[in-house]
Formats: structure tokens, C-alpha cells, sequence
């Protein structure tokens, strides 16, 4: 497993390990001896995945204390730009955004620390993107930051974007809990 740190302080690149053969691909993601050696958690208390069609925006999405939660974030098939937005009080990086190509062909993934928050763009027709989360999701603790509000440049004039993250606060207007 390959570990990249990007400009946000613990928001890491992952390249796993592919082994092939005639059959295909096989891909470890996680590892949590590698990641604990590196001072990364995120001991898998749910995996999930969704699937969007191209131009759909999703986020950008957290859970607040004390349920706040690390990802790990992967494309099986299709491609998005995935974009993470610091929201960590302290951090030099605050209200920054960090952002890359995550697909099904590059095999890249994104470690997500406590405290940022996560979006993505769907790029390709269909996209299935899987989460690993160090907790388990909670109603009440389901957070966001307005994915317009925070100077990020999209790549798309039209997104399809829930209502749910249209009313979310705008950056300005958000009181971090990080």
C-alpha cells in the first residue's frame, strides 16, 4: 500500500495493492496494521455504497461529535472527481478544499479524517463509490457543508443535486464542531 499525504493535514491518497492475473484483478483496500503504522484509523463499522449517474453532486457530507467518523472512500466502476473540505477549527488548512480523480481503472482511494468534510462529482454515465466508516451512521449527527458554498470550481454548468444538500449551510454560516 502506497500512502500520499495531500496539502489537508491526515487526508491521505491510497494506492492499494493489485494483483492480477488471467482471471482479473484482486484489490486490498484496507489494511489496518498498515494504517495503524501510519496513525490512521478506521476499523470498519459499516461499508456501504451508492451509485450516481453523471453530474451528480453528493455532499459535502459528516457526522459531528461524538459521533464524527473516519472514511475510507473507493470507486469500484465509473469515475468522480472526489472533493474533501477541511472543517477542523485549528487546521492551518481550514475551509480548504483537496481534491482528485477517483475510479474504477486508476484504483486510487481516499482516506478521510474526523472533521473533514466529503463530496464528490460523478463524471462517468453510471459510478459506484464505496465508503468504509469508523462508526456506524447516526441520524442525529448527519452533517453538511452547501457543496456551492465553498469556491470550489465543479466541473459541471447543471449538477443534479438533492434537496437535502441544497439546504445544507453555506460554508460562511456553518459553526464548526471540529
Amino acid at each position: 500500500m502506497i500512502f500520499t499525504e495531500t496539502p489537508l493535514e491526515n487526508v491521505v491518497v491510497l494506492t492499494p495493492p493489485v494483483f492480477s492475473d488471467e482471471r482479473g484483478d484482486f484489490i486490498k483496500v484496507y489494511n489496518r496494521d498498515l494504517f495503524e503504522a501510519r496513525g490512521l484509523t478506521c476499523r470498519g463499522e459499516e461499508l456501504f455504497y451508492s451509485t450516481s449517474k453523471k453530474g451528480v453532486i453528493r455532499g459535502f457530507h459528516f457526522q459531528t461529535p461524538p459521533m464524527d467518523m473516519e472514511k475510507i472512500v473507493w470507486v469500484s466502476s465509473g469515475e468522480i472527481l472526489d472533493v474533501v473540505l477541511d472543517l477542523r477549527r485549528g487546521s492551518s488548512t481550514y475551509g480548504r478544499c483537496f481534491s482528485l480523480v477517483l475510479s474504477g481503472s486508476n484504483r486510487t482511494a481516499l482516506y478521510v479524517p474526523k472533521g473533514v468534510g466529503h463530496a464528490f462529482c460523478a463524471l462517468s454515465d453510471e459510478v459506484t463509490v464505496f465508503y468504509q466508516t469508523s462508526r456506524v451512521f447516526s441520524p442525529e449527527h448527519d452533517a453538511g457543508v452547501r457543496w456551492d458554498s465553498v469556491g470550489f470550481d465543479w466541473p459541471v454548468t447543471s449538477p443534479i443535486v438533492s434537496v437535502k444538500d441544497c439546504n445544507l449551510p453555506a460554508l460562511a454560516d456553518f459553526d464548526s464542531p471540529f
